[in-house]
């Protein structure tokens, strides 16, 4: 799941089944379904996150999500999508989301297609507004980590294990925040990440029965360093902001 891989070579791999049931989902939802926060009339960071989907070597599907530095000042050791701010040479948060990508992971867009853009998401802590950019590699190619002081890790995290309810739990943090957590590779998915997986699994027809009284507290290394793009710290249904 780490490191330079091409899975899928030749014509593009077509979209799976329940990327449609995804996107007809995501249509029947207000911008409430994901976040309690609306984002505000005036101010706020713009912003942008790409959840890039794709076929991986056993049959299924896999998300991007990268590991940043343990030695960043903020964010140390988050796990989270590529994506950051918008910058005033994008066009806007697709293109902002495929440029931190390819930064970030060295992503080749030419073989990304744009499905959706999901309702923009306040995150009143660091005052960004999110827009999530829903993806599917269609012709995967080759990611690594291009920035070491950034990313300390790539990884694509199988869709069966994200589904899978043994991975699933509730995280809390010392300040009262509740949301769903993943366990993937050794690594600890919590936050603004987890809570938009959440969802999109939700919405998507994946999600099987899984414990969400099993809460396990935050580990004390990152119980001091926000998600980034974290959510409030309060609790709230499904983990998200």
């Amino acid at each position: 799941m780490t490191g330079p891989d091409v899975l899928v070579t030749g014509p593009d791999a077509p979209r799976p089944g329940w990327m449609a049931q995804l996107l007809t989902g995501l249509g029947q939802q207000d911008p409430g379904f994901f976040s309690r926060f609306l984002p505000p009339d005036e101010g706020g960071r713009p912003s942008a996150v790409l959840i890039l989907f794709g076929p991986n070597a056993d049959g299924g599907e896999d998300v991007v999500l990268t590991e940043r530095s343990h030695s960043m000042r903020s964010h140390a050791g988050q796990v989270s999508f590529p994506g950051g701010a918008i910058d005033p040479g994008d066009s806007g948060p697709v293109s902002a989301a495929l440029r931190e990508a390819r930064e970030e992971v060295g992503l080749d867009p030419a073989g990304v297609r744009v499905v959706a853009e999901l309702p923009a998401l306040y995150l009143p802590p660091s005052n960004f507004v999110v827009t999530p950019v829903l993806a599917w590699w269609a012709r995967p190619g080759p990611i690594s980590v291009v920035d070491h002081l950034e990313v300390a890790r790539v990884l694509r995290a199988p869709l069966s294990e994200l589904t899978d309810p043994a991975r699933r739990f509730t995280v809390t943090h010392p300040s009262g925040f509740a949301g769903p957590a993943f366990d993937i590779d050794g690594l600890l998915v919590w936050g603004f990440t987890a809570g938009l997986l959440s969802k999109v699994i939700e919405l998507a027809g994946l999600e099987l029965p899984w414990d969400a009284g099993d809460r396990r507290p935050l580990p004390a290394d990152l119980a001091g360093s926000r998600d980034r793009l974290s959510p409030p710290q309060s609790g709230s249904p499904g983990g998200m902001p």
